[in-house]
């Protein structure tokens, strides 16, 4: 066999170890790319997996009002179960949960799914969320299920801006109202002036060079009545 044939048959060797390796490494339960894990919180208990937990606060850090808790449930079996339930662990704050729109309950319908938060879709709203949740922290929150039971796993807690603004509280924090002004200070009439007087420089009176009724003026004419 001539060298280059045998280099040929060298180089084919090398590439179909190199596909065999690559197809062991991606192919099975098992497989190594079945380990990549998304970097939102997610988790599986029985038929019940919860992807996208997030605790979204007011858009502006230092508001105070309420949260709200957003994910998406998955319930792979055949019957359905319903959400009880949702707690902040390490806060003990009060989670108040809503159907959507056309809903009368939270159910997880099977094979099917449900979705926290977002317009005319079932809400979890946190009160107290600047106290309960600190933007930045990973919260642990726990999901009661009909027959799942609790289902526990750590959510960001990032405000709602950008993406998350369609799912974030949709009750903002009020301005405070503006206080009435009360009555300006009385005012006083001035020392030295008659109160009812008129100020517009107009005489409220008969002039003072005006003779009296009777009384004959220096040109020697009466005012009087003729008699």
């Amino acid at each position: 066999m001539s060298r280059s044939l045998r280099r040929g048959a060298l180089a084919a060797s090398a590439i179909a170890f190199s596909l065999a390796s690559l197809a062991a490494c991606s192919a099975g339960n098992d497989a190594q790319t079945l380990e990549v894990k998304p970097d939102n919180a997610a988790v599986k208990v029985g038929d019940i997996k919860i992807q996208n937990a997030t605790v979204l606060t007011q858009p502006k850090a230092d508001a105070a009002g309420p949260a709200v808790i957003a994910a998406t449930l998955f319930n792979n079996g055949a019957e359905p179960q319903t959400l009880d339930a949702v707690k902040l662990a390490s806060s003990g704050a009060t989670v108040k949960l809503t159907p959507g729109k056309g809903q009368k309950a939270l159910t997880v319908p099977p094979h099917g799914s449900l979705i926290l938060g977002g317009k005319d879709n079932a809400s979890a709203v946190v009160e107290n969320g600047k106290e309960a949740a600190r933007n930045g922290d990973a919260q642990p929150v726990t999901f009661q299920l009909s027959k799942a039971g609790d289902v526990t796993l750590r959510a960001f807690v990032i405000p709602s801006t950008s993406y998350f603004e369609g799912y974030g509280p949709s009750e903002l924090p009020k301005p405070p109202a503006a206080t009435p002004a009360g009555p300006g200070p009385a005012t006083s009439p001035e020392a030295g002036t008659t109160p009812g007087a008129t100020t517009s420089g107009k005489p409220s009176g008969k002039p003072s060079n005006t003779p009296a009724k009777g009384v004959k003026p220096s040109g020697g004419a009466t005012t009087g009545a003729a008699h």
